[in-house]
């Protein structure tokens, strides 16, 4: 680590937390909280975004019946939740430490008002020595409101804490350059901001886990580009948060952070995309202008259409003449207000620049 870190989060994936058969590994879950309260001595402050729950729920729930993809997941939830944070509560005991369970769902992110509620509340339990363990509320999501995987969620809570690291535990030491499974792949060890390794990733996914190796390669590309490092690393090597906060060569994928951090409410807007209510059809004079070296808010003069059903303060993606998507941003008036000032000269921004991501 380049700075001395006083917060970061930790993911750790069901493939690191379960066994193949999808019990949990009680041993494992240990270390990883003997590690935790370890750095929490030391001065940092560590939220553990932690998966499990439904594989845990998995290996002891045998349903009646057959069950659907979302009905399974609320199900082996509801059960495995309560398995899994009352490990977690033991094992933090050991160490003298409380841990608390903040169960999140996407549309929490998407309200500016229950985003920063759920900001507030993991301050806290810092504030008080709790350590917060996260995970997406299963029991009451359904398909179109889930989190891609826990690495989405991992991302959102890194840019919503303002954390120093994201530290993505897998069960592969990090990004190969090409199978994993064969001799000759070797771990790419530093990933800079110009890299684009989106076609040399695999995107396999993981035997427990909605997500993949693909997945976390964009998260973390989008999560360095607002300015925090971001590390994949084995989760199964022993003392692996330890020896990457003290430095040591960790075999393991670093992403390089961009040396101009995004503000607070910019990282909201950036992970806000799957959130968004409209659409703001833009001429190309605006597309250019967007682009140039002067920082530039969306104008009605450059507005071809607005789309969509959405309120003030509601996140609109940003389309250019081609049908390309540019963006996202917080909308400065709701549908119908916007749609009246279109091409107007005089009127405030749209969009305001504070508020744009540009993908």
């Amino acid at each position: 680590m380049a700075k001395p870190l006083k917060r970061i989060a930790v993911k750790a994936g069901s493939n690191v937390l379960a066994h193949k058969d999808g019990t949990l590994d009680l041993q494992r879950m240990s270390d990883l909280v003997a590690q935790i309260a370890a750095l929490h001595r030391s001065g940092i402050d560590v939220v553990l975004i932690s998966s499990g729950a439904v594989a845990s729920g998995r290996s002891k729930v045998r349903p009646a019946k057959k069950l659907d993809a979302v009905s399974s997941r609320q199900l082996y939830s509801a059960v495995g939740q309560a398995i899994l944070i009352n490990h977690y509560s033991t094992f933090f005991r050991r160490h003298r430490l409380i841990c608390g369970q903040v169960l999140t769902s996407k549309e929490n992110f998407g309200s500016r008002t229950h985003y920063l509620n759920q900001k507030n509340c993991m301050e806290v339990m810092l504030e008080n020595g709790v350590i917060p363990i996260v995970n997406e509320n299963d029991t009451v999501s359904v398909t179109e409101l889930m989190f891609t995987d826990n690495d989405e969620l991992s991302g959102l809570v890194a840019a919503m804490m303002n954390m120093d690291a994201l530290i993505i535990l897998s069960n592969v030491d990090g990004i190969f350059d090409g199978d994993p499974s064969l001799p000759d792949s070797k771990v790419i060890r530093h990933i800079s901001k110009n890299d684009d390794l989106s076609s040399t990733v695999r995107p396999g996914r993981s035997t427990f886990g909605r997500g993949g190796m693909l997945t976390k390669y964009h998260l973390a590309r989008k999560v360095a580009d607002e300015g925090i490092p971001v590390i994949i690393a084995n989760g199964a090597r022993e003392h692996i948060l330890l020896d990457l906060i003290a430095g040591r060569d960790v075999i393991c994928t670093r992403f390089q952070p961009s040396d101009r951090p995004f503000s607070s409410i910019k990282k909201w807007v950036a992970h806000s995309e799957g959130f968004a209510k409209g659409e703001v059809h833009i001429d190309s004079g605006a597309e250019k202008a967007l682009y140039g070296e002067k920082a530039t808010s969306i104008l009605f003069v450059g507005i071809r259409q607005i789309t969509g059903s959405f309120r003030k303060d509601d996140i609109v993606k940003i389309i250019s003449e081609q049908g390309i998507q540019l963006g996202v941003g917080r909308a400065g008036y709701d549908c119908e207000k916007a749609a009246s000032l279109i091409g107007r000269r005089n009127a405030r921004p749209m969009i305001h620049y504070d508020y744009l991501y540009l993908e």
